[in-house]
């Protein structure tokens, strides 16, 4: 019998992906938003694939801010896209 594979849904693109694929964004217990490459960290987490193009996508349609129930303030989206280039470079 063959290991079932995890899905995670793309704030971004929507599409159901891998969750080894995806990049975990995080809001830990103090309500700080990290980018959670290893997708260890504890904290409500959101997905998104690896590229910039979806966070774009995930920010015009506000759904980060959907999924965490909370706004989010615009250096938070800057932080997350600066993580997500560095990512997507390596």
């Amino acid at each position: 019998m063959a290991k079932k594979i995890p899905l995670r849904q793309c704030l971004g693109c929507r599409e159901m992906i891998p969750k080894s694929e995806l990049i975990r964004i995080v809001r830990s217990s103090d309500g700080e938003f990290t980018v959670d490459a290893a997708g260890k960290q504890s904290g409500r987490g959101a997905y998104i694939c690896r590229k910039s193009e979806c966070l774009k996508k995930a920010v015009s349609s506000k759904a980060l801010e959907r999924s965490f129930k909370v706004s989010i303030p615009a250096e938070v989206y800057e932080q997350l896209d600066k993580e997500l280039r560095d990512i997507e470079e390596q």
